[in-house]
């Protein structure tokens, strides 16, 4: 079905980014295995539990707002994905490859930063009050996230992949 209405906008920027969100679930186990830093591995762990409960927000809102979510796959994140799995592959674990996975996690979670401004916009545009609150939940978590990743970055990760 094509997309003519804000509505329908809504409805497939919410399907994409609950693909999104279902593709995290199950990259951010493999880059907190392939992760050496325990600073980095409890953040991704962390962030895994963040993004359930991101996914079970997304499904409140198709419940309480009757929205049917479209069957799609986010090409988006699935070539974020991509790229961080072929760099676990290709990088020996230790500090560079740990720097590597913060690139490559804060590179989808500024994906999904936009994702959820935009969804928050259109919400606000369609009178979706509840569904807003619960966005805006997320996208207030997913810049925390982004934060926590950079600090650690500076702090530890960095440091390490320069032999300091």
């Amino acid at each position: 079905m094509p997309t003519k209405t804000l509505n329908d906008l809504f409805i497939h920027s919410l399907s994409d980014i609950y693909s999104a969100e279902k593709q995290m679930t199950k990259s951010l186990p493999k880059m907190a295995r392939a992760s050496t830093n325990p600073a980095l591995r409890a953040a991704f762990e962390k962030h895994l539990v963040e993004t359930q409960g991101q996914v079970q927000r997304i499904d409140q809102i198709v419940e309480t707002s009757g929205i049917k979510l479209k069957r799609i796959k986010c090409a988006a994140m699935e070539g974020l994905v991509e790229e961080g799995q072929e760099e676990i592959d290709e990088i020996e674990k230790g500090p560079v490859l740990d720097t590597a996975l913060i690139a490559a996690a804060q590179k989808a979670e500024h994906y999904e930063i936009a994702s959820y401004g935009s969804l928050i916009a259109l919400g606000n545009q369609l009178g979706e009050t509840e569904a807003v609150k619960l966005l805006a939940e997320t996208l207030q978590e997913e810049k925390a996230t982004d934060e926590a990743l950079s600090l650690l970055a500076v702090e530890k990760v960095a440091a390490e992949a320069m032999g300091k």
